[in-house]
């Protein structure tokens, strides 16, 4: 069987020509120093092809010219010749199964021979007289450039509004001649695929002088086609120029009068297009003239569409039965419009009666052995042709069952149908008979033979058991197969789920237990609203039961969950299903955005769509608000207080004037309270005067001469509209008129009314307003608010003090009398030095009747004096009084510091301070001592010159030394900070 595989497959490879590689058109540069020509062809085939050539249409023997050899299937031409090896090559490749040919390629040699050396006869004209040099280029082929040589001058001559080179004949044209023209000129002929040149003989150019030619007008001699065929992105130039005296002046233009395109070049007497296009089309003029007349050349450029040929449908292989019919069609694309032709095996199919190819479809009727080959379609055109390939291959074998033999084993339900397929491998095709057993089945009844050898029973029974046996015939030999059938119970349902409803939240059963076969195993799904449940990723379902039951338990029901259920069950040989609707009762669901209408200022009519009731009635609606100022989403008043679930519209009360409002509504049913509805477009109700007035309303203080006047600003959302402002009204208590004046500003809070003729803390009535673009709206409870008191008219007493340092000193006086006393809130102390100005005193507060002044200078006396303030202002002064710093500390150091460490005690000395006469006297000295520099610092007091401290051992430590003075403040000596007084 091993062996019958790789045969079998061996044979499935092997298969006739296919070409990877076809050749293509070559131009080969005769002057390289590569003297080898290379033209492709490749192919693949099992067995693998071998090559042979044709050139211009006759067979190619390599072996009788040795310039040509074979390598693989390229044909190489060494040591090549323009003349005998030129022309058009196809390559043709052949194997066990037939033969393909390949597309022409056209080989070409640029190349570019001599000048003729003989010498060229002189050329005579007059001054003023145009003349024609004529090149004669020698015989070449590819790209030519032309150009002249005067007199041998290494750089060619120029060419300007005079002189022109045609680079289609290589001729030399100048309008008029001058004294300066007469010498020699050469025409250079340059291949630029070969990068070769050649150099005619000299022509002499003699310039007569006795004679001077006459004006005349221009004589176009340079001329483009009247008509020229362009193809869709080639590049074409224009040549134009005429002869003439005086010297023509060349333009250019299209004759229909549009522009020219921005894309056309044009240099002196050349006009040339690049990437030629339809809209570039149409008649195009030179214009040569000069004062003597003028002529036009016209020529008509014509867009010509060419689109390369190229497949919109090939061929495809085909292995086909002896007798059967076959249509092959390939579709090429191209313009002009291709025809067709057929090959097989690289010759012309000739038409006859059971092969038929007129043009691109092939039909070949009652395949013989004899057709089978390797079939090619051409494609061709006036531009070229393209090659599609094919093979066919025609089977005659007798019947095989080994890939498709009758099903083995077959179990079915009793009353099923049984369908058996006989599709063995023949050709020509079999027929078939089938057998149950050694019963010859003829059909008829609940029997039936398909055309194709199926065999299909209906109605399945016990008695139909048994091996089915299929018997394939042809000419060329006979096979059968066999398989069993085996008849099995029907599954059947006994308890299917049932429709039901719940609500959210519930949990239910849905049962599903069938009666089968007891040989068979059912096995249980369940599908959702037409998708299979997976047990493995949903909380909500799960199968329980087993065996011959597979109920489906839903917990904790959702919406989501309402739907049809599918119980089905499929044991080795039927399927049967039962399906039931589940309805979930919840919550409504949202209603659309409400919409809004007559808006007034404290009430809008709102209406809504119904919210989906979720099979629970809908019981009632509730209203909610949301503005700027609130939290959220806040139940609302309405008309009715309860809107029915019937009704769809409400009267929204209560609202408050110039607030920009979003409404939504609720729906409620005896399930739960729905979801909200999306809220309805922003509006605004309309203003109106103002119904809340300010709170808190009081004052007093001030300066002396004001009454302060105020109020807790109203808030915005009670503004009621734009331009709100505040009234503030007030009067002397015991008067009748108000005065009254308006406040702006709506975060206003205070105000202040200023009259100089106000008694301190006189009584007066106050009361506050508000008012918009409106109106007024109401004021608040009259309050009565004091206005501001007078400033102290007493002066603190007993004012004395004493030196604390040479920069401080401390005061104390006896506060003003409580009877004069209107809350006074500080002291002020001034103080200057004696011998100056008070108005240069320095100034201190003091909240109590205490207070130090600071930074002073030592050894002086300075003079100090204390008056009190109120919200008034300030009260007199005291009389001065004299109070001297100290002298200032001493300006020395202690010095001389020695030291000495025995366990953890560390001794110190030093030399004591000595105050100067103007100086301090020391009372003592302070030790200052830590660990490193950022630790907590200790201190020690003591009045000698020595000390001794206890510190731990280990660390390093930094020790302070200053001296304490009368002056306040001392001097200190620091040790060494980086030595290490203790390890």
């Amino acid at each position: 069987e091993q062996v019958l595989w790789r045969l079998v497959l061996l044979e499935n490879a092997r298969h006739g020509p296919v070409f990877s590689q076809e050749p293509s058109d070559i131009i080969f540069p005769m002057s390289t120093g590569d003297n080898l020509v290379i033209i492709n062809c490749k192919a693949t085939g099992n067995p693998p092809p071998h090559y042979r050539w044709k050139v211009n249409g006759e067979d190619l023997d390599t072996n009788s010219d040795s310039n040509y050899r074979l390598l693989e299937g390229s044909l190489l031409i060494s040591n090549p010749d323009f003349i005998s090896h030129g022309g058009v090559y196809q390559c043709i490749a052949t194997n066990f199964f037939g033969t393909i040919v390949s597309r022409n390629a056209r080989v070409q040699f640029a190349f570019l021979q001599s000048f003729s050396r003989k010498p060229r006869n002189p050329v005579s004209v007059r001054e003023g007289q145009a003349v024609v040099l004529l090149c004669a280029p020698p015989s070449h082929h590819g790209e030519i450039q032309y150009s002249w040589v005067f007199n041998r001058e290494p750089r060619p001559l120029q060419q300007d509004a005079r002189r022109f080179i045609s680079q289609r004949t290589g001729n030399l044209y100048i309008a008029k001649v001058e004294a300066e023209d007469a010498g020699n000129y050469t025409c250079a002929v340059r291949n630029m695929m070969t990068n070769s040149s050649e150099f005619s003989s000299p022509t002499p150019l003699v310039v007569r002088r006795d004679v001077i030619m006459g004006e005349y007008e221009p004589k176009i001699e340079v001329r483009f086609p009247e008509t020229l065929h362009i193809s869709k992105g080639m590049s074409v130039k224009l040549e134009c120029f005429a002869l003439g005296n005086p010297v023509p002046s060349i333009s250019w233009r299209r004759a229909d009068g549009n522009s020219l395109a921005a894309k056309i070049k044009i240099n002196h007497s050349v006009l040339e297009i690049p990437y030629f296009s339809p809209e570039d089309g149409g008649v195009y003029e030179c214009v040569a003239e000069n004062y003597r007349g003028k002529n036009v050349a016209k020529g008509h450029l014509i867009f010509q569409n060419v689109e390369h040929l190229h497949w919109g449908q090939t061929l495809k292989d085909a292995q086909m039965a002896i007798d059967a019919n076959l249509q092959w069609e390939c579709k090429a694309f191209g313009e002009p419009r291709p025809t067709y032709r057929w090959l097989k095996n690289g010759q012309p199919l000739t038409t006859h009666v059971r092969k038929k190819a007129p043009t691109n479809t092939l039909t070949i009727s009652k395949i013989a052995l004899s057709d089978s080959g390797m079939y090619q379609c051409i494609a061709q055109n006036a531009f070229g042709s393209i090659h599609a390939s094919a093979e066919l291959k025609v089977a005659a074998s007798p019947p095989d069952f080994t890939r498709s033999p009758v099903k083995k084993a077959t179990v079915l339900q009793r009353g099923g149908e049984l369908v058996l397929e006989c599709r063995p491998d023949a050709s020509p095709r079999a027929t078939i008979l089938w057998w149950r057993g050694s019963d010859l089945l003829r059909g008829g009844g609940r029997q039936t033979i398909m055309e194709d050898g199926t065999l299909r029973v209906t109605n399945i029974t016990k008695l139909d058991e048994g091996r089915y046996t299929c018997v394939a015939r042809n000419h060329f030999g006979a096979s059968s197969s066999s398989g069993l059938l085996v008849v099995k119970e029907p599954t059947k349902i006994i308890a299917p789920p049932l429709s039901s409803d719940a609500s959210v939240g519930q949990s239910l059963v849905l049962p599903c237990e069938v009666a089968s076969d007891s040989t068979l195993s059912p096995v249980f799904k369940w599908f959702f609203n037409g998708k299979a449940i997976d047990f493995s990723r949903q909380d909500h379902f799960e199968m329980i039961g087993g065996g011959f039951a597979g109920d489906l338990m839903v917990r904790n029901v959702q919406l989501k969950h309402a739907g049809k259920y599918v119980c089905m069950v499929q044991t080795e040989v039927d399927t049967v299903s039962a399906a039931a609707n589940l309805i979930v009762r919840g919550p409504p669901g949202a209603s659309e955005s409400p919409s809004v209408a007559d808006v007034t200022d404290t009430t809008v009519k709102l209406s809504w769509s119904p919210a989906p009731d979720n099979h629970s009635p809908i019981t009632m609606y509730t209203v909610q608000a949301r503005t700027p100022f609130s939290i959220g989403w806040q139940t609302i008043n309405t008309v009715p207080d309860s809107v029915p679930g019937q009704m769809m519209h409400a009267i929204v009360t209560d609202l408050i004037p110039w607030v920009d409002y979003e409404f939504r509504v609720v729906a409620v049913n005896a399930v739960g309270v729905g979801e909200p509805s999306t809220p309805s477009e922003p509006i605004r109700t309309k203003p109106a005067v103002p119904r809340v007035a300010p709170i808190n309303v009081s004052g007093g203080g001030g300066a002396q001469g004001e009454l302060v006047i105020t109020w807790e600003p109203v808030l915005e959302e009670q503004q009621s509209g734009e331009d709100f402002g505040y009234v503030v009204a007030f009067r002397p208590l015991g008067t009748s008129a108000w005065i009254q004046t308006a406040v702006a500003s709506p975060d206003a809070s205070r105000y202040v009314y200023r009259n100089d003729s106000i008694p301190p803390l006189s009584q007066f009535e106050v009361s506050v307003g508000v008012y918009n673009s409106v109106g007024e709206g109401p004021f608040s409870q009259v309050v009565v608010v004091l206005s501001s008191e007078g400033e102290p008219s007493e002066a603190p007493s007993d004012i004395r003090g004493r030196a604390a340092s040479a920069s401080e000193i401390v005061v104390f006086w006896e506060p003003v009398p409580s009877r004069s006393t209107n809350e006074i809130i500080s002291y002020e102390l001034l103080f200057w030095e004696e011998g100056t100005q008070q108005s240069d005193a320095g100034r201190v507060r003091a909240p109590n009747n205490t207070a130090l002044l600071a930074g002073l200078k030592a050894s002086t006396v300075y003079q100090i004096s204390v008056r009190a303030q109120n919200n008034a202002g300030f009260g007199p002064c005291s009389p001065a009084v004299n109070i001297s710093t100290r002298k200032p500390p001493p300006s020395q150091t202690p010095g001389s510091i020695r030291w000495s460490l025995t366990n953890s005690k560390i001794f110190l000395n030093w030399e004591p301070v000595k105050p100067s006469a103007n100086e301090s006297e020391v009372t003592g000295y302070k030790v200052e001592f830590r660990q490193n520099w950022n630790s907590r610092t200790l201190v020690l007091e003591t009045n000698k010159t020595s000390i001794e401290l206890q510190i731990p051992t280990g660390e390093d430590h930094v020790i302070e030394i200053k001296a304490v003075t009368e002056g306040g403040r001392w001097h200190q000596q620091r040790s060494d900070p980086h030595t290490k007084v203790v390890r």
